[in-house]
């Protein structure tokens, strides 16, 4: 006679573990910020007008790569928050907003305020926080800071045509 499996619980389940519980939260914070991030872009007449780098690529291409580095951001916040007990667990997650915020920021001085000059400032900025949080996610868990790898290019990338823009357009 066979005996009736014993029910899994989450903890004993090791897909439940592997995900595990606050991966949605963290990919919701993220990905909401990034949200947010996007209603401060308005292309119009202004942004028309702006003279390019012949190394601008075409507008449609940053919502694929945004997407996929909030995506890469959330799970690696999530996998340093799984380990909020090893030291550095908190710097390195409040590292992690600080940076979200200057990324929120950007778009609202580039594209809002039309502000090409506060907008570098802030990407560089935002560029030393992401190498910092990087930094802090690896000593916690290093795939979370090796996720951060594309973000960090991306936001490389950002800065020098933002000061591309900048230069060609005073």
């Amino acid at each position: 006679m066979r005996t009736a499996e014993p029910k899994r619980h989450a903890r004993s389940d090791p897909a439940a573990r592997a995900m595990g519980p606050g991966l949605f939260p963290w990919m919701a914070c993220t990905l909401a910020a990034g949200a947010v991030a996007a209603l401060g872009v308005r292309t119009g007449p202004w942004h028309a007008g702006l003279v390019l780098p012949s190394w601008t690529p075409p507008t449609w291409i940053a919502v694929p790569v945004s997407l996929a580095t909030y995506l890469l951001m959330g799970v690696a916040a999530w996998l340093v928050w799984r380990e909020h007990e090893r030291p550095g667990a908190t710097v390195a997650l409040a590292l992690h907003a600080a940076q979200l915020a200057c990324n929120v920021l950007w778009s609202f001085l580039f594209f809002g305020s039309r502000a090409i000059d506060l907008a570098m400032l802030d990407l560089s900025i935002l560029w030393v926080l992401v190498v910092l949080t990087a930094r802090a996610f690896h000593a916690v868990r290093p795939l979370a800071g090796w996720l951060l790898a594309p973000y960090l290019a991306w936001v490389t990338f950002a800065a020098a045509l933002n000061l591309a823009i900048w230069l060609r357009n005073g």
